[in-house]
């Protein structure tokens, strides 16, 4: 009797232990958003027949969210009334936007249209559109979604050239065009064109220390989505003043040793195209300052193949001729950097590649009299860079 009434009292504790949370919810009662998308405000027509039908409160129209809903299946296998199920032909996900001044109250006026109540703990992509950012600051924006605890510090920011609800469409079937978008930063691995993501964490940093800095930019065109180089945000004021193309991108990623892969296409004598293949690439910067004028000195240094030509005589292994295509590459790739340079110093005059960091680190005092006006201070600094390109090998060819 003893043993017995021992068991009975486990079984009755862990009943206890393993009972769910209380105050939980279950999740086919919500409605999960892994993306967001902010464009200028202009309501959408959903939102103009509301109005003319008296569907109104007082608000500026000055930015529309977009959030992408992924639907969850319920018990009956239906899934979101707007999402996909059952037919096959629909989408996996829908697309809800709002405009207003507050991206909070934009939220919740979905409640009112909705069946489920919106939730962001899977949020895993936001994409802003320049325009917005012209007339608004990223700051704030971004207030909302870095005070809200639903979303995670993780979540990646992206600047779109066009509209930003744009890159969260697709026409391939069963695909989620948030995921697909968080997905393709697994292709770092193959070119530098590929920055490594901005997340909200970061981005608080950055905004906090009101640093310039450059966010991957999306373009959408005959439904599908590219990383196509970067926008700039402007450190003292937030806004986005201008585009660095995908060789300027490239050059910002070498430049802060995130870039380990991708091309160098450059042209012989004979005007045919050759292309080394990046296979390593190192970047050293070093922070002087010599009565109140500061410069840098970069040395780049990198390894890999020869891995095309279009020149049906260039059939030559030799160290010569590595030599002088290593000349030709090297050639190339100064003149990206001082491209990039020329942008950065003379167009924008703004350090969005990091060189500030460098003097925070290597020249603390210098940098604490001019943190305050770093980016004026560093479009007149005076950078210079070195070059150590090698071709390791040429591939597989029979000579």
């Amino acid at each position: 009797m003893v043993r017995r009434t021992v068991i009975v009292s486990l079984c009755l504790l862990f009943s206890v232990l393993t009972s769910g949370c209380w105050s939980s919810k279950e999740i086919e009662d919500l409605a999960l958003y892994t993306g967001l998308a902010l464009d200028v405000g202009e309501p959408a027509p959903v939102e103009k027949e509301f109005e003319e039908k008296g569907g109104t409160y007082s608000k500026q129209n000055k930015v529309v969210a977009t959030v992408q809903v992924v639907p969850i299946k319920s018990a009956s296998g239906s899934m979101d009334k707007k999402g996909g199920g059952g037919g096959g032909q629909q989408k996996p996900y829908s697309n809800v936007s709002g405009a207003g001044d507050s991206i909070l109250e934009i939220f919740r006026q979905f409640s009112i249209r909705r069946d489920r109540p919106i939730i962001g703990h899977h949020l895993k992509v936001i994409i802003i559109s320049a325009e917005l950012l012209k007339r608004q600051t990223i700051s704030q924006l971004m207030d909302f979604v870095m005070r809200d605890n639903d979303i995670r510090p993780s979540t990646m920011v992206y600047i779109s050239q066009g509209t930003a609800r744009d890159t969260l469409t697709s026409d391939q079937p069963n695909e989620i065009p948030s995921f697909h978008i968080m997905g393709m930063i697994r292709n770092q691995s193959r070119t530098s064109k590929v920055l490594s993501p901005v997340t909200l964490a970061r981005l608080d940093a950055l905004t906090y220390s009101k640093r310039s800095f450059v966010l991957q930019n999306l373009i959408k065109g005959d439904g599908e989505v590219e990383f196509s180089g970067a926008g700039i945000v402007k450190g003292d004021t937030g806004h986005w003043i201008g585009f660095l193309n995908q060789e300027d991108t490239e050059c910002v990623a070498w430049l802060n040793n995130e870039g380990k892969a991708g091309a160098i296409k450059a042209y012989d004598s004979s005007g045919e195209p050759m292309t080394y293949e990046i296979k390593a690439m190192d970047s050293k910067i070093t922070a002087t300052a010599d009565g109140g004028c500061i410069s840098f000195s970069v040395k780049l240094s990198s390894e890999g193949r020869f891995i095309e030509t279009w020149n049906d005589q260039d059939t030559s292994s030799s160290q010569e001729f590595a030599d002088n295509a290593g000349r030709i590459f090297e050639a190339k790739l100064a003149k990206m950097m001082q491209a990039l340079l020329g942008k950065l110093q003379n167009e924008y005059q703004c350090d969005a590649a990091g060189f500030g960091d460098k003097l925070a680190i290597q020249q603390p005092a210098v940098w604490k009299e001019v943190k305050d006006h770093w980016d004026e201070a560093f479009s007149k600094a005076k950078i210079e860079i070195t070059y150590d390109l090698k071709i390791t090998d040429f591939g597989s060819f029979t000579e």
